[in-house]
């Protein structure tokens, strides 16, 4: 009850029916889904609701037969209906078919409403039923004319055939709960019934016509079955009411309309016999698909949608939104989906199809819809039709209108299915949601038409821009038979030819459609889209992150205004890393996540588009990070005081406590998608403290890895401590002497010569960390134990994890390259770095001779090579990857960003088999230094 749409009527309404049905009531509440079927009906239809009022067993029925778990076909529908007018004692064949059609309607509603059924099962019941009731009137209305008149026969004595042809909806099995049905009726020919009275073939089926026509329209206390609609037939009122075959060929082929052969795109025999309407359809599809790409059917089209639109909103300007002729609305969707299937339908008969949502999809088979122009169309379109429903099953009216008042607003949106207003039920949502797609389809239905104009009559092709593009994704010309490129990019043509140029020769790949739901934003910014076209190197930028960053693609796709990077890049060039200055200034974390997010977009995309050196790019990277952590630090210390003040009078907390960095992060190595690990010390002074420091660290770590809706800044990990998980996440510097001088294991040691201070007392921490070393060097370097040791681990990874990340770990992977440096510094008398990147390492040992030129001068190399192909990797997906990709498009990606950041003889091969290269150079090296005799 409290899930459902309106709890208060719905419980009067179950009262009502407990106190007439009592026994009904309790079977319907021990059978399964039978409870929440009585109350979803209570609650979101006033008309079924006296119908189960009136009918319980039509619910029992339901229930018992397991109806509401699968759609009925057109044959069980069939059987059924044909099984209920037998049976039935009602007068009227009008009466029982529309008692009939509501029994139904309640099924198929339940079924919809408890998620059942999806939108297109959901129409097409809908559209079988509204088939079979057709198909039994006219069977019935038949057979009594031809036991007055004899059947009707064609000239050889053949009889005549009759299809009731469905249009709109119907033709498309999309119909609604309360549509009108959109009728046309063909006869086979002339000739005559061959009864005692007999009549002519015209008089015997305009007879059949009209009667089919008055029976469904009968009104009974059950209401009608159909109100049916033959305005789309040839002449519209003042035609024919049925046509011969020949009468209706000459109309479509001398005098027909050109929305008369649209409206045809959608119709179907739907109920009599199947071979007049076949042929009628078969006969008339080339004259609805064009084979020339003629623009002036979209033009004429579209000046019809126009008209239309002017004509109704001036009669509906009063009266609120309407799903289906607003603008961006029902039509809408569906005008653009015929005028395309119009214009190309002649040459691609796979996107011939009456179903609107099936044919979008085809549409987009055939590229004449991009990903993201299909995605907001179907999505706008059963948003748009999940809505008409539920303006419709509530009293079974024909209405397309949302309510002007809030609170009747506000029902309808608790009867929308929830995922379509994410998760909100409120009138807010409602219309915020509607506002969305309406503006979505007007913007994609503007776009796409002269998009088809820009394509059928402007065939130069673009210029390449000036020159300065750093672009690698420039094919071959499109030839005469290529593909059309999608109607958003062609649409450029008009607005920014020399960005378009750009685009139609730039292979995005899988961005693509990344690509374009960023389009769709730049578009609608003139400043950004002059910039554009005005700027071939700008646009090359903007290309190049799209080409070789699926990661940052999506990312620039979700905020737009990152663009802005990129634009201030194209004008000042690399950003000048001064972020220890600007982060302070920042005053909570949203405004630090936002600051830190947006330059780390910066940084890649300087990596990408300006081949910045990896080594510096990491370095940056790291930069950034240390000011998120000081800035952080900074306002964890006001938060933990202002919620809880240190226990100690007078105490006041500043930057006693030292925050320090290990791995990557430690050796200034941090990348995209790094962890952190940090260490939190405090003097021994402070000890008393140590609660209070303690909830400080905690909101260090809560507010730089929180994931919120603008992301977050990184993961922390904190296990590198004293004890690792079972320790203390502050500890004293005395604590962390004893550990290190008694307890720590070589694998720590060894960790803890990649350290550096960060935040808090920066001074006191390199101190602290130099002493560190010392114990280190003392238990490790001095006693000579530190090669076995460091080889033994170094193997007992190899094995453990090389499966999972054997770029790192795997024989000859970048720990090769690690264990060896950290060997070499502890040998040499444990060297205290503060500058502690990998090159910067490899040259001191140069320099001090640890390490010969030579060896040195591979090293550089396969450290670039190992971080670069890493760095690359983070950039494709936006996390850390272990080994190369096994997608060829994506090792291709791979290659291209490499090539910019190592040196030119590690990249003139195949990017695989230079990786086995140096990994077999590396584990050589790593096997005779650890193989040398001295320790």
């Amino acid at each position: 009850m409290s899930q459902s749409a309106d709890p208060q009527v719905a419980v009067r309404r179950l009262e009502t029916f407990c106190a007439r049905y009592p026994s009904e009531f309790q079977q319907i509440a021990y059978s399964p889904f039978g409870l929440q079927a009585l109350v979803a009906v209570f609650s979101a239809s006033d008309f079924l609701s006296e119908e189960l009022l009136q009918h319980p067993v039509w619910l029992l029925g339901l229930l018992h037969a397991g109806w509401l778990h699968r759609g009925r076909t057109r044959e069980e529908i069939d059987a059924e209906l044909a099984d209920w007018l037998l049976s039935g004692s009602l007068p009227s064949p009008a009466l029982r078919m529309a008692e009939f059609r509501r029994k139904q309607i309640l099924r198929i509603l339940l079924r919809d409403v408890l998620g059942f059924g999806a939108l297109p099962e959901i129409t097409e019941e809908l559209s079988n039923l509204a088939d079979a009731l057709l198909d039994a009137a006219y069977s019935r209305i038949r057979l009594e004319l031809a036991q007055k008149y004899g059947s009707p026969r064609l000239a050889d004595g053949s009889e005549c055939g009759y299809s009731i042809l469905a249009l709109g909806k119907l033709g498309g099995r999309e119909l609604n709960y309360s549509s009108d049905i959109d009728l046309m009726f063909v006869y086979e020919g002339p000739g005559n019934t061959d009864g005692a009275q007999a009549i002519s073939n015209q008089e015997f089926f305009k007879k059949i016509s009209n009667q089919l026509t008055d029976l469904m329209g009968t009104y009974t206390a059950e209401g009608m079955i159909y109100r049916v609609d033959l305005r789309l037939r040839p002449d519209g009122r003042l035609g024919e009411v049925c046509l011969s075959m020949d009468a209706a060929k000459n109309y479509y082929d001398t005098r027909a309309r050109d929305w008369e052969l649209q409206m045809l795109i959608k119709a179907r025999t739907a109920a009599g016999d199947k071979e007049p309407g076949r042929q009628l359809l078969e006969w008339v599809q080339p004259k609805i698909y064009s084979t020339t790409l003629d623009f002036s059917h979209i033009e004429a089209m579209s000046e019809t949608r126009e008209r239309l639109n002017e004509k109704l909103s001036s009669r509906r300007r009063a009266t609120g939104i309407d799903v289906k002729l607003a603008r961006g609305g029902i039509r809408d969707i569906e005008f653009l989906v015929q005028c395309l299937q119009r214009l190309h339908g002649g040459r691609e008969t796979w996107i011939r199809n009456s179903s609107t949502l099936l044919a979008l999809v085809r549409l987009r088979d055939k590229d004449l819809l991009s990903d993201s122009e299909y995605s907001r169309l179907a999505s706008a379109y059963q948003y748009l039709r999940h809505l008409e429903h539920r303006l419709q099953f509530a009293a079974d009216r024909q209405t397309h209108l949302l309510p002007e008042k809030l609170e009747e607003q506000a029902l309808v949106a608790r009867r929308m299915p929830p995922g379509l207003l994410g998760g909100q039920t409120t009138p807010e949502a409602l219309l915020m949601t509607l506002n969305a797609h309406l503006e979505h389809v007007q913007e994609i239905y503007e776009r796409v038409i002269h998009a088809q104009q820009t394509m059928y009559y402007t065939h130069t092709p673009a210029q390449p821009p000036p020159g300065g593009l750093n672009v690698e994704s420039l094919p071959e010309p499109n030839g005469p038979d290529a593909a059309p490129s999608s109607n958003l990019i062609r649409f450029l043509d008009q607005k920014a030819p020399g960005f378009a140029g750009s685009v139609a020769r730039a292979r995005l790949g899988r961005s693509l459609t990344a690509f374009e739901h960023f389009l769709e934003r730049v578009i609608k910014r003139d400043d950004w889209l002059e910039a554009l076209n005005g700027d071939a190197v700008l646009s090359g930028y903007l290309l190049d992150l799209f080409a070789h960053s699926p990661y940052f693609a999506e990312q620039l796709m979700r905020q737009p205004e990152y663009f802005e990077e990129i634009r201030t890049m194209r004008l000042r060039g690399r950003s000048t890393s001064a972020f220890a200055e600007i982060m302070p200034l920042l005053e909570d974390a949203v405004e630090m996540r936002r600051f830190f997010l947006r330059q780390m977009f910066r940084l890649q995309v300087e990596s990408i588009c300006l081949q910045v050196p990896i080594f510096e790019t990491l370095e940056r990277t790291s930069a950034l990070a240390d000011a998120a952590i000081a800035s952080v630090y900074r306002l964890a210390v006001a938060q933990a005081f202002s919620a809880n003040p240190p226990a100690t009078a007078g105490y006041e907390p500043g930057s006693q406590m030292m925050v320090i960095a290990l791995g990557r992060l430690g050796m200034q190595e941090f990348d995209l998608a790094s962890d952190a690990d940090l260490l939190f010390v405090i003097p021994d002074a402070d000890l008393p403290e140590l609660h209070f420091w303690t909830r400080v660290a905690e909101k260090i770590v809560t507010i730089l890895s929180s994931y919120t809706g603008d992301g977050t800044m990184f993961a922390v990990d904190t296990r590198l401590c004293p004890n690792g998980k079972g320790g203390a996440l502050v500890q004293s510097e005395s604590t962390y002497h004893e550990y290190f001088a008694k307890t720590a294991e070589a694998w720590e040691g060894v960790a803890y010569m990649k350290t550096r201070a960060v935040a808090g007392d920066v001074e006191r921490a390199t101190s602290f960390l130099a002493d560190l070393q010392k114990v280190d060097w003392r238990r490790y370097g001095q006693s000579g134990r530190s090669k076995q040791q460091l080889r033994h681990m170094r193997m007992r990874i190899e094995k453990e994890l090389s499966e999972d990340n054997p770029l790192k770990t795997a024989v000859g992977g970048y720990y090769d390259i690690d264990f060896s440096l950290m060997y070499l510094r502890l040998r040499g008398a444990g060297l205290f770095f503060k500058v502690l990147n990998t090159p910067a390492r490899i040259e001191v040992l140069e320099q001090m001779g640890h390490l010969d030129p030579n060896d040195a001068h591979f090293l550089k190399n396969a450290a670039t090579f190992y971080r670069a192909v890493d760095h690359g990797l983070r950039l494709i997906s936006g996390h850390t990857e272990g080994s190369l990709p096994n997608s060829e498009w994506q090792l291709q990606m791979l290659t291209k960003l490499v090539r910019r950041w190592v040196p030119e003889h590690l990249c003139d091969q195949p990017l695989g088999l230079e990786l086995l290269q140096i990994q077999g150079r590396t584990r050589e090296y790593f096997e005779r230094l650890f193989g040398e005799g001295r320790s």
